[in-house]
């Protein structure tokens, strides 16, 4: 299993690194006011889908922190001993009949 894993790396690194080679054209990112940069393709895809994960990561992070918290306080409330008052006993009399 080891090796066909290995097998598949490399034969994913070689379709990106040939990908890399093919897509070595300087492209022009324009900006505001006049700026540009020119940058092989390649860069530029890199740098927008690092930029694509660090943006998902963060958006995924505050729901993540939020559930957190939440979990934690529910163990906390799961851990104290139940107060007895908060049931309150029915009297027999008062009872409906079990049929």
């Amino acid at each position: 299993m080891k090796w066909i894993m290995w097998f598949l790396r490399g034969i994913l690194f070689l379709f990106l690194f040939g990908f890399a080679v093919k897509n070595d054209q300087l492209v022009s990112l324009h900006f505001f006011f006049g700026a540009e940069w020119k940058l092989p393709l390649v860069f530029v895809m890199v740098i927008f889908f690092a930029a694509g994960a660090v943006l998902g990561v963060t958006a995924t992070l505050a729901s993540l922190l939020k559930q957190r918290r939440e979990i934690g306080r529910l163990r906390r409330s799961a851990n104290r001993p139940a107060i007895a008052s908060q049931a309150a006993p029915v009297p027999d009399g008062d009872a409906p009949e079990a049929f």
